[in-house]
């Protein structure tokens, strides 16, 4: 058995834009939903939602039959939680709250066997297809693609040095804690901060990486896209059903 490709991975090292959605439902039947709907990628959060592994699970496999590339955001930059993730079947990761080039080369090396990593080796997982791969262990890391997050003042000052990390393949400006960082909790679109992300989405790419962002306002995203974006999320399932609820109750109690 082969060992899957990953069409994410190569779209971003091609340049090609990619727009996907934010899932924070923990529902595999909301995934299979909205993996049918013609988003390039789906982001499965971990980080702000309940979903423990056994949902990521779930919700992999509901994406599995349809074109739309799932990533999964890890909790937190933890070798046990990589290893797992990794074990049922993820193949691209966004890594929170990265703020140097230490942290992430640490994150790169959980998604490394030894010696050029410190990941766990088990054979019959589903990422192995439950060993039918026989040379994962070799090639794994060709298909593995290692997003990693910038938040604060400190990461950005820092983004050439994260970027200049092998095995990093994009980096993914988080608006809102970028925003609580500068001072402006609560807030995605100051007009301070603003010209920083833009700033920001250009040193990225003209370091050869993939920048990246969340934005449900279009003409941000659009705007982004125009400065470099490569990975856009251009709404989240939860904000999407909740605006949308809200809209349908509006019409018949107003």
């Amino acid at each position: 058995m082969e060992l899957p490709q990953n069409p994410f991975k190569r779209a971003l090292a091609a340049r090609r834009p990619q727009i996907g959605l934010w899932s924070s439902l923990s529902s595999n039947y909301t995934v299979e939903v909205i993996a049918g709907a013609g988003f390039d990628w789906i982001l499965l959060d971990t980080e702000h939602s309940p979903s423990d592994l056994e949902n990521v699970l779930g919700q992999l496999q509901a994406a599995a039959p349809y074109a739309t590339h799932p990533v999964v955001r890890v909790p937190w930059n933890d070798m046990v939680t990589f290893k797992r993730v990794l074990d049922i079947g993820a193949q691209s990761l966004l890594v929170p709250y990265v703020s140097n080039a230490e942290e992430a080369r640490a994150a790169v090396s959980y998604t490394r066997y030894p010696p050029a990593g410190v990941r766990g080796v088990a054979g019959t997982t589903r990422a192995t297809r439950f060993g039918r791969i026989k040379d994962y262990a070799q090639r794994a890391h060709h298909e593995l693609c290692v997003l990693v997050q910038v938040e604060t003042q400190q990461a950005l000052d820092n983004i050439e040095a994260i970027c200049a990390v092998e095995g990093v393949d994009g980096v993914f400006i988080g608006p809102a804690d970028l925003h609580a960082s500068l001072g402006h909790a609560g807030e995605i679109a100051n007009p301070k901060v603003k010209p920083l992300i833009d700033e920001a989405v250009r040193r990225i790419r003209k370091q050869g990486k993939a920048p990246g962002i969340l934005t449900p306002n279009e003409a941000d995203a659009r705007h982004w896209l125009e400065c470099g974006a490569l990975f856009v999320a251009v709404g989240a399932d939860v904000g999407i059903l909740a605006r949308g609820a809200e809209a349908l109750a509006a019409k018949f109690k107003t």
